[in-house]
């Protein structure tokens, strides 16, 4: 059952903008019963995607909780450092002041273009077309959302960001929402089909609201890249979600 199904009232918006699969056309995946948690990517991860409480007031006049601010100064500072090792932009994201998950971000797309051209760097740590891989685009995007940096987590979803969404519904959506927490099931094989690679990324989401409710999901999000087909872009060459579907836990 989705989550359309079982939520009413002002949940239902949330869950929504987490798992549009199962608010917008029909996923292309099974359902898929989460595993026991295993972290994915632990190098690049935060310690923790609880993000200090704010108020609303504040929330809403604030930027993004900085990478300094989320994890200390000298963690930040070693992100930043390997994201300029790895970046072949003039001016990459790879500064504290910016959110984590920016940088982490960074650090994936400068490795999956040098993945793209069969130069893996070692710096990069895991293999940026692996099942890891994709998993860590869920972990960004949950970090994204705890720093409120709602334009990198637009960015999982792809270029265009979530299907039939605007970039102001999008972060409206989490206006009542204090903090996430995901945690990663075990990792089975994706699937390939028509010319795309498709892999399962089983999930726990644990969300605390700004009253102090918390909620409980479990479902699957699917991660999707183009298989190195003849003409594919270096962003289609790279993880992004593809579908969500997630059911509140009772």
């Amino acid at each position: 059952m989705t989550a359309r199904r079982m939520l009413s009232g002002r949940i239902l918006p949330w869950v929504c903008l987490l798992a549009l699969g199962a608010c917008g056309p029909s996923p292309k995946e099974e359902a898929t019963t989460p595993a026991p948690a295993a972290q994915a990517d632990a190098s690049l991860a935060p310690a923790s995607t609880e993000a200090p409480a704010m108020t609303p007031s504040a929330k809403a006049s604030a930027g993004p909780l900085s990478c300094a601010d989320e994890i200390g100064a000298t963690a930040a500072q070693k992100r930043a450092d390997l994201c300029r090792q790895v970046s072949p932009a003039t001016r990459p994201p790879c500064n504290v002041a910016n959110s984590c998950a920016m940088i982490e971000n960074e650090v994936a797309r400068s490795c999956s273009l040098f993945a793209s051209k069969d130069d893996p760097m070692p710096e990069c740590g895991i293999d940026p077309q692996s099942k890891e891989a994709a998993a860590a685009v869920v972990e960004r995007y949950y970090s994204a959302l705890n720093a409120r940096d709602f334009g990198t987590a637009w960015q999982q979803w792809g270029d265009d960001g979530p299907p039939n969404q605007t970039m102001d519904r999008f972060a409206a959506g989490f206006a009542d929402t204090r903090s996430t927490h995901v945690t990663i099931g075990t990792l089975e094989p994706g699937d390939a089909g028509a010319g795309s690679i498709y892999q399962p990324v089983p999930v726990t989401v644990d969300a605390t609201l700004d009253d102090g409710t918390r909620q409980r999901f479990r479902g699957t999000y699917v991660i999707r890249r183009v298989n190195d087909v003849e003409g594919a872009t270096p962003g289609q060459l790279r993880w992004h979600i593809d579908s969500a579907q997630l059911t509140p836990v009772r």
